[in-house]
């Protein structure tokens, strides 16, 4: 049965509109309130002179009124302006830039903190990947978006009270047509609202499925692929495929949305305003007289400023603050998510290494019926070195997963030194380890730092750390020498197994009692290969290692093989005590054995 991924809101728009303006205030008090107040003193005025200025004006001249006070008058008005103006343009020059971009920084880097400590099942879940995606790429624009509308309906309301009170004072029943003309159309409002929000989820999921074959495109690690295998043609059709449905989405939704605009908007200005409340303030001011011409003038701007204030606060305030509420519901809730790793009351030591002992674990991941481990049971003495193999889907990865405590098994226990790895602090746990995975990845920085993941590094512990691993190539500017070229177009390109080379070299340079390798020597040459697995059993004398290779020639020196298969270990032992078994495993040396013979002669 197919899984709504569909989550409903959880907070109120209310609450998620005070929630950011608090985190926004935390992070940069001034700004919020600077935005806010240059904001009323750019916007104000201006609405105010465009009621109260014109009517002046326009009152003063009708009347005959001394032509100094006129001048007066609007010389004031100019002032005022221009002040505002001038003001406003001074705090974004001075002020404003520099806050939104540690505002930025400050709220991503919450967000960024948050993805680094989320369990890995989490990014196994589509609905909730897609949401966490949606909070990341919109956080910056709907935090914004949302301050923006914050001073908005401030504004909105100052003017309700001061432009709604004048009309009040020049006609009562003026100031009823505006109402009702507005308020009326609220509901066309919300319903707007909701169909914005489900447009902006479609189009974010339809986006992740063309940016992905777009990226494609344009990485390195697919470039020789799509020159070399004709398989263009098929990514191009793929991402026009992907770009028509977006298309196709867009049109669905636009039809529906300027129909509504189209209706509350021309039916509000058109009938309620330009016909309804000019005809009245018309015969007010023309056939009985009660209104002058500033009157009119004021009455019939006011209504225009005041019919469009009711409109933001009560129509597209609600649309908006809708839309931008369940974005920032989904931002708020991925901040919030709990993870299924918990930590432990005990923080474990870095010391020196400890009996593993793997009790009759099970573990399946979500949505799958049947178990990726069944019932695994083995010790790891302290320094051993193990090597876990097997055909693909057998669990070798799994297993080292559940070490690093990357999930959590469903059943059994994992016990270092005696003690559960679950009592102990995720990140002291994980201290213990030094992991190098399969899909390993190389960061634009430089080889020191690479080695490390440190700004800060021991250089001597490096080049040891590159010479266990077997990395030779000459460095133009040392372990200063910058890598890749995303950033410096002089940057190092490095191999495949060079590359491999320097994330092994990690592993020799982490001062930690235990190893994980996750397919070590996948990229390197047979004698690479085999330079390595000497280095990696010198260098790592004081560790205990444990391995994942499909190269059984990698395995020969492991002091014990797990062959693994469908979830259990079938076979355990040295390498001669297997090959002397005669079961899966010597049936697969022999294979590897006889493939590499052929290919040698």
């Amino acid at each position: 049965m197919k899984k709504n991924n569909k989550t409903k809101t959880e907070y109120s728009t209310f609450s998620n509109v005070f929630y950011i303006l608090g985190l926004m205030f935390k992070i940069s008090p001034m700004l919020v309130i600077g935005e806010i107040i240059m904001h009323l003193l750019c916007t104000l005025p201006g609405r105010l002179v465009s009621v109260i200025g014109l009517k002046f004006v326009i009152d003063e001249v009708s009347g005959g009124g001394d032509p100094k006070r006129i001048i007066l008058g609007i010389s004031l008005i100019l002032g005022v302006l221009i002040f505002g103006d001038v003001i406003n343009a001074l705090f974004f020059e001075l002020f404003v830039h520099r806050q939104r971009e540690k505002l930025d920084l400050g709220l991503q880097s919450l967000l960024y903190k948050k993805a680094a400590s989320l369990d890995l099942s989490k990014y196994d879940n589509p609905g909730y990947y897609a949401d966490f995606i949606l909070a990341v790429e919109n956080s910056s624009d709907n935090i914004r978006y949302m301050l923006g509308m914050v001073k908005g309906y401030i504004e909105e309301i100052l003017s309700f009270i001061l432009i709604g009170s004048l009309i009040f004072t020049i006609d009562p029943v003026a100031l009823v047509i505006v109402l009702i003309s507005s308020f009326i159309f609220i509901p066309v409002g919300r319903y707007t609202g909701k169909l914005m929000v489900e447009r902006r989820e479609k189009i974010t999921e339809l986006h992740r499925v063309g940016d992905y074959f777009a990226r494609i495109f344009y990485l390195q690690e697919y470039a020789g692929e799509i020159r070399t295998s004709g398989v263009f043609p098929l990514l191009r059709r793929r991402f026009s495929e992907s770009a028509d449905n977006i298309i196709g989405t867009q049109k669905k939704f636009v039809k529906k949305l300027d129909r509504l605009f189209f209706f509350q908007e021309t039916t509000i200005y058109v009938i309620g305003y330009t016909l309804i409340l000019t005809i009245y303030i018309g015969y007010k001011t023309i056939v009985t007289g009660e209104m002058t011409s500033g009157d009119f003038v004021a009455t019939f701007n006011g209504a225009i400023s005041l019919g469009g204030g009711i409109l933001y606060l009560t129509v597209y305030s609600v649309r908006w603050f809708t839309e931008r509420s369940k974005m920032i519901d989904k931002y708020r809730k991925f901040l919030k998510t709990d993870n299924d790793i918990r930590d432990g009351y005990h923080i474990a030591l870095c010391g020196k290494p400890e009996t593993i002992t793997v009790k009759d674990i099970t573990f399946s991941y979500e949505n799958n019926e049947k178990n990726s481990l069944d019932g695994i049971s083995f010790e790891i003495k302290p320094y051993e070195k193990v090597a876990l193999v097997g055909y693909n889907g057998a669990g070798k990865t799994t297993l080292t997963n559940l070490l690093l405590r990357l999930y959590d098994v469903k059943g059994g226990s994992i016990e270092i030194g005696g003690r559960d790895i679950r009592e102990e602090t995720v990140e002291s746990h994980r201290a213990r380890f030094a992991a190098v995975f399969q899909d390993f990845q190389i960061f634009s920085a430089s080889v020191g730092e690479n080695v490390a993941l440190s700004k800060e590094y021991d250089e001597k512990r490096v080049w040891e750390a590159l010479q266990c691993a077997g990395f030779d190539k000459e460095l133009p500017d040392g372990l200063k020498t910058i890598l890749l070229r995303e950033f410096d177009e002089n940057g190092l390109m490095l191999s495949g197994g060079e590359q491999q080379k320097i994330a092994i070299a990690r592993a020799f340079y982490k001062d930690c009692p235990y190893v994980i390798l996750d397919e070590p020597s996948a990229n390197l040459d047979p004698i690479s290969e085999y330079e390595l697995n000497h280095a990696m059993m010198t260098g790592a004398e004081n560790k205990t290692v444990i391995f994942i290779s499909h190269r059984l020639s990698t395995t020969r020196n492991a002091d014990r093989i797990f062959m693994m298969e469908k979830g259990k270990i079938i076979e355990s032992g040295s390498h001669e005590e297997l090959i002397n078994l005669g079961g899966k495993y010597a049936e697969m040396f022999n294979l590897q054995a006889e493939k590499y013979q052929s290919q040698q002669n």
